[in-house]
């Protein structure tokens, strides 16, 4: 969920499009922690796990459906997510409040994934589900300009 994550995007609350993009790489980089805890339980080869860590990349896709396994993982990890596996909106909006100025990001974040998730809530299989919302995501939040840089995100990565 990245991408739930994963990939969190909201508030831009009159804060320069800089500061979302940082609170972003700071969240991108805790919630990255929870991943090799879960690769063995979603799947996920050590290519996928490789490329993962580049998931805000132009070049990552975001397709494979252990991917979003491995997205479902995580996020009950910072109980993100509801029992059907639809993200917990309280729980996201105190997750990504609880960086380093989130306040800017959270309504941001929860609406931009909300708003995929409805696209995709049809889908029953969850993992295949989360794996179009990720993507989804993604593209929104880099059309919203509150995607981090690579380089941001290796910035922040020692602090958790």
């Amino acid at each position: 969920m990245l991408v739930y994550l994963v990939p969190l995007v909201i508030g831009l609350v009159m804060e320069p499009v800089v500061g979302t993009a940082e609170v972003m790489s700071h969240v991108t980089a805790h919630f990255g922690k929870a991943l090799q805890e879960c690769r063995d339980e979603s799947g996920l080869s050590p290519e996928i796990l490789e490329e993962f860590q580049h998931f805000w990349s132009e070049d990552f896709e975001v397709v494979h459906r252990e991917l979003g396994c491995a997205i479902i993982c995580m996020s009950n990890k910072f109980s993100l997510l509801q029992e059907d596996t639809r993200m917990h909106h309280v729980n996201m909006h105190d997750y990504v409040k609880s960086f380093p100025n989130g306040q800017v990001l959270s309504e941001k974040l929860v609406q931009l994934i909300h708003n995929c998730e409805k696209q995709y809530d049809s889908i029953t299989d969850d993992c295949e589900r989360v794996v179009k919302v990720a993507a989804c995501f993604k593209v929104d939040a880099k059309k919203e300009g509150i995607a981090p840089e690579v380089a941001m995100i290796e910035a922040v990565m020692e602090k958790y």
